[in-house]
């Protein structure tokens, strides 16, 4: 297990939100044994805007230095962990020529190399472990400007164009390549990674375990006169609206619930119509596991393409953590779990497991359930994390 090492990781989300996030999971127990440097997701002058008319919410005075960029938070495992926010960057993601984007992006990556020094001189680390999680547009001119002992690359979803455009590929690309070592959650993303890195791995996705089989329903929800399909998550491009709208057609008898942050209106525009369906807005993440024990199976209906290959969905676990019956589309090869969920390849098998496994539930599945999603425990995906890591400092000493 990895200990006493001084450990920055460059983020492409923020701590706190409203959905769980491996990053943060994985992170707040390595900090147990390690100091470690969270920085937030590089906000931009855009965000200060949309603050400023109420559209947004971003932590201003800290992004200028009216208050300490630099903040000690308290975990959910009790660890602590350093959380820094950097200045506000450009937006440079619209930019399509290069010759005006490369000036705007160089100045952002000073801008934020500048925010870390600073802290690290702060906090007197001289060499740390650089973690960049999902965030090569900035990880990448970091390579080797911060004295680090290695740089891991954490990458936990598929490179697409909707955020960062064509130009995301190259960049991808090439930090693959000059970092010591690669971290992914699925078998599909570590395939394309061994193709820049020999030193690539996996460490799967997992589950709040403690937390969520203290909510775990043990008995089926039999008192109910009309069964409840739920999903919770993100509502966004990923989301296959077809498949779920057809499902909650031929199932009118049966009530369909969503909840999560609503990044695809369409997806409304077109269920909220229907009489069984209700959407929810986002939930705290302690919340999470009650709801997800209410319902009687949970969806996972993402869209199958290339992109969505490379997902582990982090709500299976805890679909299953909580006794809950689970249906995918067959957006993702996940072996590990044929035995314990269902997968359609069509709208049509969709809709019919999803009957098939409301009418066949049984106190014994549930109970299956939640044993096999014990193995899945952030606490020993935390400790696989820890042990690559470990393999890849050894990998360095020797190069």
């Amino acid at each position: 297990m990895l200990k006493g090492k001084d450990i920055i990781c460059v983020s492409y989300t923020t701590w706190y939100g409203p959905y769980t996030k491996s990053t943060v999971q994985i992170l707040s127990r390595l900090a147990k044994h390690n100091r470690l440097v969270f920085i937030e997701y590089p906000f931009t002058l855009k965000d200060v805007v949309t603050t400023l008319l109420g559209k947004t919410k971003v932590p201003l005075a800290r992004m200028f230095g009216f208050k300490n960029r630099l903040k000690v938070l308290q975990t959910d495992v009790e660890s602590e962990v350093y959380q820094l926010i950097a200045p506000p960057v450009f937006p440079v993601d619209f930019i399509k020529n290069e010759k005006i984007f490369k000036p705007f992006y160089r100045v952002n990556n000073l801008l934020y190399r500048w925010a870390i020094k600073q802290t690290m001189k702060k906090l007197d680390i001289k060499s740390p472990v650089v973690i960049t999680a999902f965030n090569a547009l900035y990880g990448l001119p970091l390579v080797g400007r911060l004295n680090e002992k290695m740089n891991v690359y954490y990458c936990y979803d598929g490179i697409e164009t909707r955020r960062h455009g064509e130009r995301i590929f190259k960049i991808d690309e090439d930090f693959s390549k000059a970092v010591d070592g690669i971290i992914t959650t699925s078998d599909y993303l570590n395939i394309d990674k061994e193709k820049m890195n020999p030193n690539s791995y996996v460490v799967k996705n997992g589950v709040d375990y403690d937390l969520f089989i203290s909510e775990a329903k043990t008995d089926l929800h039999s008192d109910r006169k009309r069964k409840i399909i739920g999903y919770i998550g993100s509502l966004d491009h990923r989301f296959d609206i077809d498949t779920m709208e057809y499902a909650i057609k031929q199932l009118s008898e049966v009530n369909f619930e969503f909840t999560g942050d609503l990044r695809n209106k369409l997806i409304k525009d077109r269920l909220d119509g229907y009489p069984n369906v209700k959407f929810f807005p986002p939930i705290a993440p302690h919340e999470v596991p009650a709801l997800l024990a209410s319902y009687d199976l949970g969806v996972i209906p993402y869209i199958v393409n290339e992109v969505n290959k490379n997902i582990y969905p982090l709500k299976i676990n805890e679909y299953l953590a909580v006794g809950v019956s689970v249906v995918l589309t067959s957006f993702a090869k996940l072996p590990e779990f044929e035995q314990i969920v269902r997968f359609a390849t069509d709208k049509e098998e969709f809709t019919r497991q999803l009957n098939e496994e409301l009418s066949n539930d049984s106190k014994e599945k549930i109970a299956e359930r939640k044993a096999f999603s014990s193995k899945n425990s952030w606490n020993n995906k935390a400790d696989e994390f820890s042990e690559v890591l470990e393999q890849l400092l050894n990998k360095t000493k020797h190069q």
